[in-house]
């Protein structure tokens, strides 16, 4: 288990001393949402359904069924809040600070892929119980993680597949957090000696602009298990923020 960092600030709480918080999703459509590939609204894949974004079941693969799908508008510093319930052995996650290859191919992450999947940081979400991720490869693929690179706390408190969880995501600065059901689970600093040293013996280790902050979309993956999100809400955490829609 890595160390965490910056135990002794609880930065959960001073983020709420900033901007009022801003909804999402409106429980009713796609609004403010886009396909990673295309600037339309999904074809398959994703529904709404009762009050949540659902992403059905598929062939449990990467871009198994829609695509994933991610926000038209861009964040800086920010706390990202939301609601999630995945199925029994499902796999999913939510990306930040990520490089989209869509028109600028480059390595595969996986099998299958064609080098134009998004790169960046990952909070995984993950039956932990029952995936063979987890089992295979441990803390580093559970849920909370920074997936493949950091490890959460093992004292984190996940609730079971099937139910919802609460998490959040805050990046402000250089500074990063990873939050499950009320507690910090994850905390690291960008271009820390120990995120450089996760990188660099990880599969990313070719990816040479994952880890540098800059404006960033949030993107809600299809992994081609069903998951739902609900109460998904942004924190807006410096007035020099950037928040804008990109084309």
């Amino acid at each position: 288990m890595l160390p965490l960092k910056g135990q002794d600030v609880n930065t959960h709480s001073l983020s709420r001393k900033g901007n009022s918080c801003k909804s999402l999703f409106d429980g009713k459509t796609f609004s403010g949402w886009r396909s990673y590939y295309t600037t339309d609204k999904p074809a398959k894949g994703w529904v709404v359904e009762n009050g949540c974004i659902k992403n059905l079941k598929g062939n449990g693969r990467p871009r198994g069924g829609g695509g994933d799908l991610m926000t038209d508008d861009v964040f800086y510093d920010f706390e990202f809040s939301f609601e999630w319930n995945i199925e029994a052995g499902g796999n999913s996650g939510v990306y930040y600070l990520f490089q989209e290859r869509q028109k600028n191919p480059g390595f595969s992450m996986y099998r299958g892929d064609d080098g134009t999947s998004p790169v960046g940081f990952e909070y995984q979400l993950v039956d932990d119980a029952r995936h063979d991720d987890v089992v295979k490869n441990g803390p580093i693929r559970s849920t909370g993680a920074l997936y493949s690179l950091i490890p959460p706390s093992n004292t984190k408190k996940v609730n079971p597949a099937g139910t919802f969880n609460h998490s959040s995501i805050i990046v402000k600065g250089k500074h990063i957090e990873h939050w499950l059901n009320g507690e910090k689970i994850l905390a690291y600093d960008l271009e820390s000696p120990i995120l450089l040293q996760a990188l660099a013996q990880s599969k990313f280790k070719h990816a040479q602009v994952i880890g540098k902050k800059a404006p960033t979309r949030i993107l809600l993956q299809d992994h081609g298990n069903e998951i739902r999100f609900r109460n998904l809400k942004i924190r807006i955490l410096s007035p020099s923020c950037v928040s804008e829609k990109e084309n």
